[in-house]
């Protein structure tokens, strides 16, 4: 039985630092080779990572070094071509969100890895955080009662000069329907459709505070509806300190965290109801007290809010080995991006 696929990755952007730690550490995973337009970017991944070869062509590299994963890291409207031409090789496709700028093309995207019986796979790495994880198993165990209300709020200044302000180099997340927005809106929508997964409505205010040419938008306050159950999506580049804040409120109780500062606050009905609000004050409290530490030392070894990324490409990897379904199947993405068209949906609009 094959233990060890091989792989390749395409772009080595900032977020290929991601995937080539794992795949260069990985015992289910070989990088064979990785591509980039600019041979120096290529080149420096190859060399820090231990590919056994770099290309500026990623067909050239398909046909020689035959990989069975492709990382497709590279901008957003260049996805789809290179995502068919993988799939097309008889290669299986990893790729970062969002994977298509528009639902239609997903859905062709969606349909033909299906006809080359190929896995297709959109980055949905927070749903793999601990934290996210936690919660999961608190509305498994019937601990938070029914999933009543979700919401999810990303606080991120984009405007304070950094990559996505640079206006005599544009970002190329900005020629994307939502426009920076984008860059997030996929994360978000995951986590929405992993704890209410069967939307109904939605309506969305897309708008542009900080004015200007340059960015589309730079807030998103929406409300989506699913059955009984409610939830809150908020964008805001004007509400500091930064945070990417998740709660989930069920019929028996609520836990929320925040994925840029790990912490799980849980409140709970616990032993005895009168001292039960106490009890939820002391456990949350040392919780914080632990996680302040933990965090304090992430930051200290440089560890990012992507601790779910490992154990997403770990398992997608382990089901691809064994022929199982992958922790990211097509109705997961499709999910997903059909939430992200109903919030860009100018009828849905108020």
């Amino acid at each position: 039985m094959t233990t060890t696929l091989k792989s390749a990755v395409i772009g080595t952007g900032a977020i290929s630092k991601e995937h080539l730690s794992f795949i260069s550490k990985s015992e289910s995973a070989h990088l064979a080779g990785v591509c980039d337009l600019s041979r120096a970017s290529a080149k420096y991944a190859a060399n820090r990572f231990g590919a056994d070869s770099l290309y500026t062509n990623y067909n050239q590299m398909l046909d020689e070094v035959k990989p069975d994963v492709v990382h497709i890291l590279t901008p957003p409207h260049t996805h789809k071509k290179i995502a068919k031409d993988c799939l097309a090789a008889g290669v299986h496709v990893f790729c970062e969100k969002p994977i298509t700028p528009t639902y239609d093309e997903f859905q062709e995207l969606s349909s033909f890895a299906r006809s080359c019986d190929r896995t297709l796979i959109e980055n949905h790495n927070y749903c793999f955080n601990s934290k996210i994880l936690a919660i999961q198993k608190l509305i498994q165990e019937d601990i938070l009662g029914e999933v009543q209300e979700v919401e999810v709020r990303v606080a991120l200044d984009v405007r304070d000069g950094g990559i996505f302000a640079d206006e005599n180099l544009p970002n190329p997340i900005h020629k994307m329907p939502a426009g920076v927005i984008h860059d997030f809106i996929t994360h978000i929508s995951s986590l929405v459709v992993r704890f209410i997964p069967d939307v109904d409505r939605v309506a969305a205010a897309w708008s542009n505070h900080g004015g200007g040419d340059l960015f589309k938008y730079d807030d998103l306050d929406a409300t989506v509806i699913a059955g009984s159950a409610h939830a809150r999506i908020r964008f805001s580049s004007h509400t500091l300190p930064r945070g990417f804040y998740v709660t989930v409120r069920g019929s028996k109780g609520y836990a929320e965290t925040d994925l840029f500062q790990p912490h799980l606050r849980c409140v709970i009905p616990r032993a005895g109801d009168a001292l039960s609000p106490l009890i939820n004050h002391f456990a949350n409290g040392c919780d914080f007290i632990g996680s302040s530490f933990i965090n304090f030392r992430n930051k200290i070894m440089q560890k990012t809010p992507y601790e779910g990324m490992h154990r997403l490409l770990d398992e997608t990897y382990k089901a691809l080995i064994n022929d199982k379904e992958p922790p990211i199947n097509f109705e997961d993405i499709e999910r997903t991006n059909r939430l992200v068209n109903a919030l860009l949906n100018i009828e849905n609009r108020f």
